[in-house]
């Protein structure tokens, strides 16, 4: 089975955790596979990492058998959402310090999680914690990006650009028309130069509104709004930066290790294929990739100060 790009910065990424006990009840595994039924388990979000894994392939098995919309679906992949928040929890850490509420940082990943759980198939041959990571650091990101300030503000022209969004919006009701400089600035009891300032600090601000209304000058008039004109998105692109991440790294690698890297990933040739060009078996080839992949992953949580 052939290997994407995505399974290449998935398994860099993924990282090594403690094991505690399960706290699986009623059923055991070996009985789970026998019947098809799932395991009962107490508390999905105090199973450990390593025991999640083998739980979530469990579990992704059984829902690829169950009927979308089912009591018993909606239990496998709410188990499977419970069960991987701490990949969540781990790449929020790497955002900690931005300023941000931790927990706005962590309820953002949790939608990368819910994508990946949606998307992955046990025939990518891919761990899912590798599979998982990547969207769920996008997903932070694109939340850093889109609700940011794109230049420095003071605390002070960022509070008083909320506070002019205030007035604007309660005198344009009272008026039925948008408000000049000189009546924000009475309302506001401030100067006209301030109300000035807190405009053109309100450029600064990244974050728009996907419903915000965009008037057409087209020959159909009518209003369109700013979702209409936003494309698909590639899953390559949200990769790009994660390869440059890797970039120092791969440069340290023998000219070897970088070729049987390209041909993996970038040529998505199958081990046996490698094989077959370097004059060797598949089993070896395995075990080098093995190799490399852990010797990049120690590299990139290292710099993350994860190691």
């Amino acid at each position: 089975m052939q290997m994407s790009a995505v399974t290449f910065v998935g398994e860099v990424m993924e990282t090594a955790v403690i094991r505690s006990k399960a706290q699986v009840v009623e059923e055991n595994t070996e009985a789970s596979a026998g019947d098809g039924a799932l395991p009962g388990v107490v508390d999905p979000r105090s199973v450990a990492p390593r025991d999640a894994r083998e739980l979530s392939r469990q579990f992704f098995q059984r829902l690829t058998e169950l009927e979308e919309g089912t009591h018993e679906y909606q239990y496998a992949r709410n188990t499977l959402i419970e069960m991987n928040m701490s990949l969540v929890r781990f790449a929020a850490g790497r955002f900690r310090g931005r300023g941000d509420d931790m927990e706005d940082i962590v309820q953002t990943g949790m939608i990368g999680l819910i994508k990946a759980i949606d998307r992955f198939e046990l025939s990518r041959e891919v761990e899912f914690t590798s599979f998982a990571l990547p969207y769920i650091v996008g997903e932070i990101k694109r939340f850093f990006r889109d609700t940011t300030w794109a230049v420095h503000v003071p605390r002070r022209l960022q509070e008083l650009r909320v506070e002019l969004a205030k007035a604007r919006e309660e005198l344009a009701s009272r008026l039925d028309r948008e408000p000049t400089v000189a009546e924000l600035a009475t309302l506001m009891n401030i100067s006209e130069r301030q109300v000035v300032e807190g405009q053109i600090a309100a450029n600064g601000y990244n974050s728009s509104s996907l419903d915000a209304a965009l008037t057409g000058d087209g020959p159909e008039g009518g209003e369109a709004v700013l979702a209409d004109f936003i494309g698909v998105e590639e899953d390559g692109l949200r990769l790009v930066e994660d390869f440059h991440s890797l970039a120092p790294l791969m440069a340290e690698l023998s000219e070897r290790d970088r070729q049987i890297i390209h041909m993996r990933f970038v040529e998505e040739a199958t081990q046996a294929e490698i094989g077959e060009r370097l004059g060797c078996s598949q089993m070896h080839v395995s075990r080098l990739i093995k190799r490399i992949i852990t010797r990049l992953r120690e590299g990139m949580l290292g710099e993350l100060g994860c190691a």
